[in-house]
């Protein structure tokens, strides 16, 4: 077989000169969705600059090193797939809602102690898989991108708190940001297509620096080599934080089953094995567990680099492995963490606004699957109503015991727990139960 070949195999070895390419491919998708909810909790926490270029350092890194994980896994961890692992959008809503009770030290002690949620449920993924049917991740998918729509936008308008906070300036740098996204993934194809994300941002970040909108002063004194320290900010632990985070595990577990089997059926026309499913929830969970102590946000399988394999058919481990070496080296250049840090509130909305948006559209897309019969639609209809109401009239709780007000406080805990008890208090029909039971077997 020759070298060229050999990118569509799985353990097959390329040359560097097409390897690199296609590895490289694979950090331009993922690269902005990545560093951004890192910059998001940084921002709502207040963190200082030199402490959110820290932590954009750490999750390049932590990105890089669950990669190879998943690449090439020890014992049990890791799916031997060419999945590329990278901070979770999906945590972004409870995190902000624990760090402003406990802080950041409280997100990351409830991420480490959460993530083992993660690990149990890859040991025992069979049985479990049948009490989460497409009804309760389409609700709780539905909810996290309802719930972050608000940040993406108050990041569109240029931050929470910022002195020109809806200003044309900021309106137009958003605005522009979106219109060349929705161009590239339009009318483009390829590596223009696949990038677009970062392309748009990077125009955005040009554009804004003759409006004055970025200040260079911070990029000056960050230094050019740094090793991130782990457990920097400290390590708290509260319960309810805890169970929190638990439960959203339990929705990403599902979130890279479904990017596992969107590799294997785009590039190996096969569905994935138990082994490959069961190995990379496992690997999802340590590598969160590792995220946490080196100061970042749970992992997560990205979607858009399964989309790569499908467009591609690349299925190749090597050639990722070279795009996850580019990301811990990048983590280890503080000058790089610097640069991002300092990007406009209102460029990265512009980009956020459209990723918040395919994760709503994902949740319709999946509770489309599940069916829209009378027993989902009253689940979808409690779960949400209930779910999503509270937390945005959050002074209705004030009456009610503290264990609820935190339950109900937030929007993506509340509507999935209340998706997963409903799902299994109202009756099946028979032939429902009966092919949930074929997959569970």
């Amino acid at each position: 077989m020759s070298k060229n070949a050999s990118i569509y195999e799985l353990d097959g070895k390329p040359k560097l000169s097409s390897a690199i390419p296609l590895g490289l491919q694979h950090v331009l998708a993922m690269f902005t969705g990545n560093i951004a909810p890192i910059i998001i909790i940084a921002n709502v926490l207040n963190l200082p600059e030199e402490q959110k270029v820290f932590m954009i350092q750490c999750t390049m890194i932590v990105a890089g090193l669950v990669t190879f994980l998943q690449l090439y896994p020890i014992s049990r961890i890791g799916a031997r797939l060419p999945l590329v692992m990278g901070t979770s959008f999906a945590f972004v809503p409870t995190a902000i809602a624990v760090g402003q009770s406990y802080g950041l030290a409280g997100i990351l002690g409830a991420s480490l102690v959460g993530s083992f949620t993660e690990i149990i449920m890859g040991f025992f993924l069979k049985p479990l898989r049948k009490f989460f049917p497409p009804i309760v991740t389409g609700v709780v998918l539905l909810a996290i991108g309802l719930s972050l729509l608000p940040v993406g936008i108050n990041y569109f308008a240029g931050g929470v708190g910022a002195a020109d906070y809806g200003s044309i300036q900021n309106l137009f740098l958003g605005f522009l940001v979106l219109g060349i996204i929705i161009l590239l993934q339009r009318f483009t194809n390829g590596i223009f297509n696949v990038a677009a994300i970062l392309i748009a941002l990077v125009i955005g970040y040009l554009v804004a620096i003759p409006l004055g909108k970025v200040s260079f002063e911070s990029v000056a004194q960050a230094g050019w080599i740094n090793v991130p320290r782990p457990l920097n900010f400290g390590i708290e632990f509260h319960l309810d934080a805890i169970l929190k985070f638990a439960a959203v595990y339990i929705v990403v577990a599902l979130e890279t089953l479904g990017n596992i089997s969107g590799i294997t059926l785009s590039g190996a026309d096969r569905e994935p094995t138990d082994r490959e499913m069961s190995g990379a929830v496992i690997a999802d969970g340590v590598g969160s567990l590792f995220a946490s102590i080196f100061n970042v946000l749970p992992n997560t399988a990205y979607g858009q680099n399964a989309g790569i394999v499908a467009m591609t058919k690349v299925m190749n481990r090597f050639c990722v492995a070279t795009g996850a070496i580019f990301l811990i080296l990048a983590g280890l250049i503080p000058k790089i963490g610097a640069i991002c840090a300092v990007m406009p509130a209102s460029v990265l909305g512009g980009a956020v606004t459209v990723v918040f948006s395919m994760i709503t559209i994902s949740g319709i897309k999946m509770i489309s699957k599940a069916g829209l019969d009378s027993r989902n639609t009253t689940i979808l209809a409690i779960a949400l109503g209930l779910g999503i109401g509270f937390s945005t009239v959050p002074e209705a709780t004030k009456h009610m015991p503290a264990v609820m007000k935190h339950f109900f406080n937030d929007s993506v805990v509340s509507a999935g727990i209340l998706a997963l008890v409903l799902n299994i208090v109202f009756p099946k029909d028979k032939s429902e139960e009966s092919k949930e039971n074929e997959k569970a077997a």
